[in-house]
């Protein structure tokens, strides 16, 4: 399995010390713009990763407005319902990306009283959204596919319908690979269900050129057939969006993010022992919650030298990492707890 297809599954990052570009143009901006993990560029790579989500919204908005604009000259020319169907999917796709940007922009909020964590989970109730459009579409291909196949439909000048179905699906899966790329560079689960989204709209495009393809071969029931098929492809598309996004909901973290952490900590020098190590996503950056044990004798400042040494490993260790928090406690000496005045509270 790929690092990709791991991240994928488990809703995560790949784990390497850094994020690298692909082919030679990415080779060349890490010679000009060096990896750092310093404090101050953990809050401006977070900052950067808003800002290329809201390019994303935008660029992959116009694409799809201007896709749909295009459909819908034709659906008035050739008075297809099927294409009528395609363009208002088209249309809706387009829309999703709206609160997604407002999801973008409310991330880069700083933190309140009320809202300590800041607003990067706006990005997950984004992906809701999204989800349910997914859901929603798949819903109307499914209902549209059966009430033709019982039904039957009649296409008209089906040479520019399918040449009209072919354009959206065109539109379509370059803003889906567009949003994907960008959402898994940014660690946004919403931007990659949106880019999905758009996958999901260009299959229905296929389904309105199938339907077309077959009456020109003398098969109406081509069109229904393909998009009961197609309808069942979305379902699939809508699966792995909802499980993505069900696992930022519940803080799910890749499990081989957390070894790593793990195995970092017990890597810095100092540290004899971990008590937790806890990792969630907050919108396209994670934070972490670790405890670790050092020897009881050091004093006040060698422990905490100790535990700024895990922190900085840590940034470098875990992709998209922007803040930890560490605990430092003593190693127990025999069977002591240092922690026996919160056992009642455990």
């Amino acid at each position: 399995m790929s690092e990709h297809e791991h991240e994928h599954e488990h809703g995560g990052a790949p784990v390497h010390g850094h994020d690298h570009a692909d082919g030679l143009l990415g080779k060349l901006k890490q010679l000009v713009k060096p990896h750092s993990h310093d404090a101050a560029d953990s809050v401006d790579s977070e900052l950067e990763g808003s800002a290329e989500g809201i390019r994303a919204v935008k660029i992959s908005l116009v694409v799809l407005g201007l896709t749909a604009v295009a459909q819908l000259v034709v659906v008035f020319l050739t008075n297809s319902t099927a294409l009528l169907a395609d363009t208002i999917h088209n249309f809706s796709d387009a829309l999703t990306a709206l609160p997604l940007w407002v999801a973008f922009v409310l991330s880069r909020r700083a933190a309140t009283r009320r809202y300590t964590y800041g607003f990067g989970r706006a990005e997950d109730l984004a992906g809701i959204f999204i989800v349910v459009m997914i859901a929603l579409s798949a819903a109307v291909a499914g209902w549209e596919s059966v009430d033709k196949l019982v039904n039957g439909a009649t296409v008209t000048y089906p040479w520019v319908v399918a040449a009209a179905g072919v354009v959206g699906f065109i539109g379509n899966e370059l803003v889906a690979v567009y949003r994907i790329k960008v959402g898994r560079r940014i660690g946004s689960a919403a931007l990659v269900a949106d880019g999905l989204h758009a996958r999901t709209d260009g299959f229905t495009s296929l389904a309105v050129v199938a339907g077309a393809l077959g009456v020109l071969l003398g098969y109406p029931l081509a069109d229904p057939i393909v998009g009961i098929l197609i309808t069942l492809a979305i379902l699939v598309v809508l699966r792995g969006a909802a499980r993505d996004i069900y696992r930022r909901l519940m803080d799910a973290i890749d499990p081989a993010v957390t070894e790593a952490a793990e195995q970092t900590l017990l890597d810095t020098p100092g540290v004899t022992g971990l008590e937790r190590v806890r990792l969630r996503w907050i919108g396209h950056r994670i934070v972490a919650d670790a405890g670790i044990t050092v020897d009881a004798g050091l004093g006040v400042i060698a422990a905490h030298d100790i535990a700024n040494e895990a922190h900085h490993r840590l940034l470098h260790g875990v992709p998209k990492l922007s803040d930890v928090t560490i605990h430092v406690s003593p190693e127990p000496a025999d069977d002591s707890d240092h922690h026996d005045l919160l056992d009642h509270h455990a």
